[in-house]
């Protein structure tokens, strides 16, 4: 399942949050698949795509970082799937 997980920086630039990633790396469990991120250019919010078949890996992960980032996860498919599913209703 994939997840897209919005990540909004307690501190604004977000410095803290790249010297913890810099100094301990992403800090995920085994199971939690990290696919790719992108960053505002502000520096204020990380939208990232994880994978992982244990939603409770993302919390597990995700306690790693509330002391500098409040976390939005939502549950989302490719575009592709979501043809698929709709596909009988056109």
């Amino acid at each position: 399942m994939l997840y897209m997980v919005i990540e909004r920086f307690k501190t604004a630039g977000a410095v803290e949050v790249y010297r913890r990633a810099k100094e301990r790396g992403r800090l995920m469990p085994g199971g939690l698949e990290y696919v790719a991120s992108w960053i505002d250019f502000d520096f204020t919010r990380c939208f990232q795509l994880m994978k992982t078949e244990n939603e409770k890996l993302l919390n597990e992960w995700t306690s790693h970082w509330t002391d500098l980032v409040d976390f939005e996860i939502l549950p989302v498919q490719t575009s592709d799937e979501a043809m698929e599913a709709i596909q009988s209703r056109l």
